[in-house]
């Protein structure tokens, strides 16, 4: 990974992303501050919102080859934002359930829902022939993944294991799926999970990174690193998987990014920034890795989106 350059100067507003368009020719990222999607080009110009402004958005992608995007968001049951979360007991993820998936043009127009179902529906992507969309939801009382047409139709559940599995990536050929996953299997673990799970929360302590076949069959557990091992995305050869962790940080907020092979072997570290480096995401030729990064902000914890130019070595 070469000459990394910085695309969006957020001013700490970054909460999610980046996410590469079909064309290469535009980001799409979660402004952490006013909750919405944002977009701009991919030299980082013409910056603007794509979402409705109202409710909270998350987890936002693209429809290859169809000028649509694909997104979460809880504008639906209410166009305030949901009440902020209390850290107060350590750090967790919301999981809203006044979440749907919806999908609309790259402007934010033509707004369509995809999902209407009690619970959580969100951390969608879509496959690369703009078929199958893959998701997190809490319809069936836990968290997991499952699989729908296009325009929301034929929904299939693919988890079953107690826990969490989620952020869930189609390879290039659609042929498999890579997520992230916390089944705990201890007593205590297993009461801790359900009671977060009913106050809608969930604790990111500790994500290994799983692959299966796109239809459900097949689950193994490629990292066995104790850690917070998440936002796996698959190289555009299938072979190989890239993610961010913090497993040299265990405790702390140091995450960098990690290659591994689809079957664990040959972990290497790719980025040794002492601060985040997260949600790492290829361009659909292989040719430019983008992620957001805590590195050279202006304040700590400010979150911006870089781009890097990718050589095999």
């Amino acid at each position: 990974m070469i000459e990394t350059r910085l695309i969006v100067d957020a001013n700490n507003h970054l909460g999610e992303g980046p996410l590469w368009d079909v064309k290469e020719q535009r980001l799409y990222w979660i402004d952490s501050t006013a909750a919405e999607i944002s977009s701009c080009r991919a030299d980082g110009s013409d910056v603007h919102m794509v979402s409705t402004g109202k409710g909270k958005t998350t987890c936002s992608y693209y429809f290859p080859g169809k000028e649509r995007i694909l997104f979460s968001s809880t504008h639906g049951a209410n166009g305030e934002c949901p009440p902020p979360v209390d850290y107060s007991h350590g750090y967790v993820w919301p999981i809203y359930a006044e979440f749907d998936i919806y999908t609309a043009k790259p402007d934010g127009s033509d707004l369509k829902p995809l999902t209407n179902t009690p619970g959580y529906d969100a951390e969608a992507t879509i496959s690369t022939d703009g078929k199958k969309i893959v998701f997190t939801s809490t319809r069936d009382g836990d968290l997991d993944i499952y699989t729908m047409d296009a325009d929301g139709k034929n929904v299939k559940r693919l988890t079953t294991e107690l826990g969490y599995d989620g952020g869930p990536f189609f390879s290039k050929d659609g042929k498999q799926i890579v997520y992230r996953a916390f089944h705990p299997t201890k007593p205590d673990e297993i009461a801790r999970y359900k009671q977060k799970l009913k106050e809608n929360l969930i604790e990111p302590t500790v994500f290994e990174l799983w692959v299966m076949n796109a239809d459900g069959t097949n689950k193994r557990q490629v990292t066995h690193l104790n850690a917070a091992s998440f936002a796996p995305y698959f190289f555009p050869d299938g072979k190989r998987i890239i993610f961010a962790s913090n497993v040299n940080d265990p405790k702390g907020r140091n995450f960098d990014l990690y290659m591994t092979n689809v079957d664990g072997s040959g972990l290497e570290q790719i980025t040794f920034n002492e601060t985040f480096d997260g949600f790492p995401m290829f361009s659909p030729d292989g040719k430019k890795l983008a992620f957001a990064s805590n590195r050279n902000g202006k304040v700590k914890g400010e979150t911006n989106v870089f781009i890097a130019e990718w050589k095999e070595e």
